[in-house]
């Protein structure tokens, strides 16, 4: 395996980053990477706020992965900060390579290295496969997420 360059998305690499959103079942029914003008401001608010690290894998200069990383104070578990995961993606190239764990891995480092107390993520129940690989990465399926669409 090549050596892997963790990085903060750039606006260059949005179009990697919405043709991987929409390379599933589930991204091809919500996402549309024809359009990019929504993406784009929706860059723009997470580049402004220093809480927010979408991030980009590269491998020899390519796009493939990506992941946000939500950094969120409170005051439950005695005002512990928590770190949420989302949007983490692969190339379909690269799956099955190590590239996400070293992903996932790079978000609990950078977690803990701002003080978060609690990594969690959630992932459509659907995904069975991909909660396989949370687990084998220490993560417990320990709540039941609740949704409502706007």
């Amino acid at each position: 395996m090549s050596v892997l360059d963790i990085r903060p998305a750039r606006l260059t690499d949005l179009p990697a980053i919405v043709a991987m959103l929409a390379d599933d079942p589930l991204g091809a029914e919500r996402e549309s990477p024809d359009d990019l003008s929504p993406y784009t401001a929706a860059f723009e608010r997470l580049a402004a706020d220093p809480h927010q690290h979408l991030v980009v894998a590269l491998r020899h200069g390519r796009v493939v992965g990506t992941l946000q990383l939500t950094i969120v104070p409170g005051l439950s578990r005695r005002g512990s900060t928590r770190s949420i995961i989302e949007g983490v993606r692969i190339h379909a190239d690269e799956r099955g390579s190590g590239l996400g764990t070293q992903l996932i891995e790079w978000a609990v480092a950078e977690s803990r290295r701002q003080n978060c107390r609690l990594v969690q993520l959630t992932s459509d129940a659907s995904r069975t496969d991909a909660h396989r690989f949370y687990e084998r990465l220490g993560f417990a399926a320990s709540h039941v997420g609740f949704k409502m669409a706007l």
